[in-house]
């Protein structure tokens, strides 16, 4: 049986967030987008990779603190955002390392049908 008092413990707090807030985020989120798109005109080499993983990082971490109201829940849920953020970077990182590693160098004859 439960009572008034110990049902009202399990309600969550609702944050509601102002309509200007999710505009100046959803506007910075469409600048993003636009610098990443402007960005893959620049040749940057070998950094361009880098820059598109790091504009799209900020733009998740936007959507997860404003539009999924990470910004306002327990700092637990922050740690384990910043965890998962952290080991997605070290398995990208580590993955490209390794397939660069391994490129296969072609000797002239090796593969006739590839023109050049």
């Amino acid at each position: 049986m439960t009572t008034a008092g110990s049902s009202d413990a399990h309600l969550s707090h609702v944050h509601i967030v102002p309509p200007k807030v999710l505009l100046a985020v959803w506007g910075a989120l469409l600048a993003l987008t636009v610098v990443t798109v402007a960005v893959t005109t620049v040749d940057l080499g070998e950094f361009n990779l880098v820059v598109a993983l790091l504009i799209a990082t900020v733009k998740a971490t936007l959507v997860a603190l404003y539009f999924m109201h990470l910004r306002w829940d327990r700092p637990f849920n922050g740690v384990i955002f910043l965890i998962a953020i952290v080991t997605t970077f070290l398995f990208i990182t580590i993955a490209l390392l390794d397939s660069k590693e391994y490129q296969p160098t072609l000797d002239e004859g090796q593969a006739p049908g590839l023109v050049k």
